[in-house]
């Protein structure tokens, strides 16, 4: 029996008549998502990755760790465990939601930054970097940014901007942080403290806060004007991709490619930073805060392009913004210059903070929302063995020529191809992207 269109609409007003909008002068709940969204960032992935680099000192005077072993544990997390856990988690956040999965994760990183103060071995530090990455993986990018996306659609760059801040944040704060806290504490007191205080600050975020869906706390976003016209959200579904259909595309091995290659020059980057600047005559202190200089920078990267994002192509802002992080690069080559030390900081902390919030906008204008949590994760577990591998790479040609200056060049031409990547994706112009609103 077909139904009529008077009776289809009213099917979709009985559906919709059990959710609602915010009361007079109440904000959309949305925000506070956007909050715990931030949280995560800033402790799970702000932190954690940007942080941890100012334990590398420590590890090599008090446990004779090389270089190359520094990034050997995270790399070989995300080789072996981030790729199967990261479907494992997309599959998740796309079956039981966002929270659960950030949750799980959140106990994972809080734990194993726990342990590592106790450790005393090489294959310890291996395996404890295996589970943080595991937590990282389900506390971090990938179900924070299904879970903002999830909530928004006309504002979701400007919202993405604003959650990342968090990571941002994060960065800014850490290596100042942790260089304090191992000075004064000892290293092994430090990773107590900041795995503690992960686990005190986003479990209760994760069960008080955080909600997988509008759905679950009774919301239309329709009814705020948060969900896109009628017009583009039918583009939108139809364009909408599965995994399987997304795998046999130009565009997403062109992103996957493009933003390993760029990430995993960033990855090298702020990896080495500080023991790169301390091999150049700067002291710990005076290194840490080159690189919360260069996280500050990222900072208006990240609200600025969020609002960018909003009304001109993802994709070609992504492939400008992946070819200065190659292109600052190259200033590495002066490290007794103020001057070129703070242009680096600047333009590549910038275009840094606009390159993480972008790629799940990019995936999303390519190939929808339904399958965003899987499409997601394959990706970001692609490029986050690139994150690694960079860093990685970027050791051994440390070990093999005690100094930096090959692995600069390379790292900047690496970067700039990811560039060309994705701008070959711009110019795929998928159906989306070029949809123009007849009204």
């Amino acid at each position: 029996m077909t139904n009529s269109p008077a009776t289809a609409e009213s099917h979709r007003s009985a559906q919709t008549s059990n959710f609602a909008g915010p009361a007079d002068g109440e904000a959309y709940y949305g925000w506070w998502i956007v909050l715990a969204a931030f949280l995560n960032l800033f402790l799970v992935v702000g932190i954690i990755f940007y942080g941890f680099p100012a334990f590398y000192p420590y590890f090599v005077q008090d446990l004779h760790f090389t270089r190359a072993q520094l990034t050997q544990g995270f790399l070989l997390g995300f080789v072996f465990a981030g790729l199967p856990f990261g479907i494992i988690a997309g599959a998740l956040i796309d079956r039981v939601g966002a929270r659960a999965v950030i949750l799980v994760g959140v106990a994972l990183v809080a734990g194993s930054l726990i342990l590592m103060s106790r450790i005393t071995e090489f294959w310890q530090f291996e395996v404890l970097c295996i589970v943080e990455v595991i937590g990282y993986v389900f506390a971090g990018p990938i179900a924070n940014q299904v879970l903002v996306a999830r909530w928004f659609e006309r504002r979701r760059g400007q919202a993405m901007g604003y959650a990342y801040l968090g990571l941002g944040l994060g960065g800014v704060v850490a290596p100042i942080l942790v260089n304090y806290l191992a000075r004064t504490l000892g290293w092994r007191l430090a990773l107590e403290l900041i795995g503690a205080a992960i686990a005190i600050v986003l479990v209760p975020t994760g069960l008080w806060i955080t909600r997988s869906n509008p759905a679950d706390r009774g919301i239309d976003p329709k009814q705020i004007g948060e969900a896109a016209s009628e017009s583009k959200a039918t583009i939108s579904a139809v364009a909408s991709s599965g995994v399987a259909q997304a795998v046999r595309t130009a565009p997403f091995w062109l992103i996957l490619l493009g933003s390993t290659l760029a990430i995993g020059a960033i990855g090298a980057v702020i990896q080495h930073f500080i023991l790169f600047l301390k091999d150049s005559g700067y002291s710990a202190t005076v290194a840490s805060r080159y690189l919360s200089i260069l996280l500050t920078a990222s900072l208006s990267g990240r609200v600025v392009v969020g609002y960018i994002a909003d009304r001109f192509s993802k994709s070609f802002i992504m492939a400008i913004f992946y070819f200065l992080i190659g292109a600052s690069v190259l200033l590495l080559a002066y490290p007794h210059s103020t001057a070129a030390v703070w242009a680096f900081a600047a333009i590549f902390g910038f275009s840094m903070g606009a390159d993480y919030m972008l790629i799940p906008l990019v995936v999303s204008e390519n190939f929808g929302t339904a399958s965003l949590g899987k499409i997601l994760a394959l990706i970001i577990m692609g490029y986050s063995v690139g994150q690694w591998a960079g860093p990685w790479f970027v050791g051994r040609l440390f070990d093999a020529h005690h100094n930096y200056d090959l692995a600069w060049k390379l790292i900047a031409i690496f970067a700039m191809a990811g560039a060309g990547g994705i701008f070959a994706t711009y110019l795929r112009s998928s159906p989306p992207r070029n949809y123009k609103d007849p009204n």
